[in-house]
């Protein structure tokens, strides 16, 4: 299964938003995928997102579509250094991991 696109459920109030945004939009060009960002589309994040344990689901997320139509979970929470910083470096890899 290759993969088609990365999809960004965000919005602009939610941390790393933009950053991620850019994020996914530099690996999207690098990989010729496409992009598609969805903005606090919670029946999106109800049927496909991570949820907590009460059930509720948090932005963003990062999500990879395949060709055969297949929606996996990448990323919720931006990994952290361990000086406790947003390691953008870490992230790129996750989604890069999930690239087919």
């Amino acid at each position: 299964m290759k993969t088609k696109k990365i999809i960004l459920v965000g919005a602009g109030w939610a941390p790393f938003h933009n950053k991620l945004k850019k994020l996914c939009q530099e690996i999207a060009d690098e990989k010729g995928l496409e992009f598609e960002e969805k903005i606090e589309d919670w029946m999106f994040l109800k049927r496909f997102g991570e949820k907590d344990e009460l059930g509720g689901t948090d932005i963003p997320q990062i999500f990879v579509e395949y060709e055969g139509g297949e929606i996996v979970h990448v990323m919720t929470k931006v990994p952290l250094s361990a000086e406790g910083n947003p390691n953008y470096t870490k992230a790129k890899e996750i989604i890069l991991s999930k690239i087919k």
